[in-house]
């Protein structure tokens, strides 16, 4: 029995060259190329589903927006139940509080009336061209974060990116090496291939200089590391219970990055935000999980701690939703979206983005908030001021595209 199949009949390897270091932490196939070090870490979180940005960061002087609100509408800041005043036209959903020190630090900044081009209502399409970054083609093979780790890659770091997650996301997908996390479980849980006997089995059979054999030892280091982390980590919190949810993993991600200054990339991806029935105002479903979300990267930021200041945080969303609410009490697949950015370096403490308005006459396609801004614009801004690329670079991370000139968004 060849190598390959018995490994895949005994659950190391898939068939799509991931190795698996139990299901925990595995590690994609790479043949990296070296870069030197960088100092400064970007963090990736995709809400998948597509957020109500309208009910975000609110343009609360547009009476537009109360009118075609009747139901769903959040007050304005002087009103019971209101919005939180960013900068006297914008207000912040009420259950997004916890970050409102952070806005007034200056540490927090949005994009309005920002996503991709590309006007499909389709998750699946939406998700994919704004994880590949090549918004209408679907041939592009591997994700945009990929490519940035491919163009910063140092040799022998298995652990330099991390998506939290079950699977390898679209937007990590390629040729550079990914340890992988799961979101809601101990890495450190013991399995199979832990085992000393099987690990010394397939240290033999993977000992050659073989481009499968390289893949293996990589995630095997990969998996130790991890493994050594977790168990510290666990030890620290001296018995007390991690938050549920996305705090947990915003905690437990934070812990690692600030323990391992290999990892400079991370990604996880949070559901939720497809509310077509019910979404409620400044209170119901949506801002339920708004306050999740809020606490989640409150931690993240105050675990980071000394860290955070060289950390970007960029929180994304496939499309908008419409600027009307439906029958339903909730929103349907819109357009336009709110970009979120995070970081010590930004400068923060403003709405970003030219708001188009929500007049019928301003609409996209006459019912959803246009875009004045690309993406990939903002996450180019973050490229080349934060993680120090050249445009060089960030050319092969978003081909065909030249980002135009950004407001200066870090300090």
């Amino acid at each position: 029995m060849k190598r390959r199949k018995f490994i895949q009949q005994v659950g190391i390897f898939s068939t799509s060259s991931l190795i698996t270091v139990g299901a925990n932490a595995w590690v994609s196939k790479s043949i990296s190329s070296a870069s030197s070090p960088n100092s400064k870490r970007l963090i990736v979180i995709f809400l998948r589903g597509a957020v109500d940005g309208l009910s975000v960061v609110v343009p609360y002087t547009e009476p537009a927006y109360y009118q075609a609100r009747k139901r769903i509408a959040i007050p304005q800041p002087d009103k019971p139940g209101g919005l939180l005043d960013l900068d006297g036209k914008f207000g912040l959903h009420p259950s997004l509080s916890a970050l409102m020190p952070l806005w007034k630090q200056k540490n927090l900044a949005f994009v309005h009336a920002c996503g991709s081009p590309e006007s499909t209502r389709s998750h699946f399409d939406a998700q994919e061209y704004m994880e590949t970054g090549t918004p209408g083609i679907k041939a592009t093979k591997d994700g945009w974060m990929n490519r940035l780790l491919a163009a910063m890659t140092v040799e022998n770091n298995p652990i330099q990116a991390i998506n939290v997650g079950s699977n390898i996301p679209r937007i990590l997908a390629g040729n550079a090496p990914i340890a992988t996390i799961p979101a809601g479980r101990r890495v450190a849980k013991r399995l199979p291939i832990d085992n000393p006997q099987l690990t010394i089995a397939f240290d033999k059979l993977y000992s050659g200089d073989d481009a499968l054999s390289k893949t293996y030892h990589d995630a095997r280091e990969s998996r130790e590391a991890l493994m050594e982390s977790d168990v510290e980590m666990q030890m620290a919190n001296n018995g007390a219970p991690l938050p549920k949810g996305f705090s947990r993993d915003a905690q437990r991600l934070a812990r690692l990055m600030v323990k391992d200054s290999r990892i400079e990339l991370a990604f996880l991806a949070l559901g939720g935000w497809d509310t077509h029935i019910n979404q409620g105002n400044s209170k119901g479903q949506l801002s339920q999980r708004l306050q999740r979300l809020g606490d989640g990267l409150a931690t993240l930021q105050k675990e980071l701690g000394e860290v955070y200041k060289d950390t970007n945080i960029v929180v994304i969303s496939e499309f908008g939703r419409t600027v009307k609410e439906n029958g339903n009490g909730g929103t349907d697949h819109g357009h336009g979206n709110v970009m979120w950015l995070l970081g010590g370096n930004i400068r923060g403490g403003k709405i970003y983005g030219d708001f188009p308005g929500l007049s019928n006459n301003q609409l996209h396609q006459g019912r959803d908030l246009a875009i004045t801004t690309d993406f990939r614009d903002v996450i180019s801004t973050v490229l080349q001021s934060h993680m120090k690329l050249d445009k060089a670079k960030i050319s092969q991370i978003f081909p065909n595209y030249n980002p135009l000139n950004s407001e200066q968004l870090f300090s």
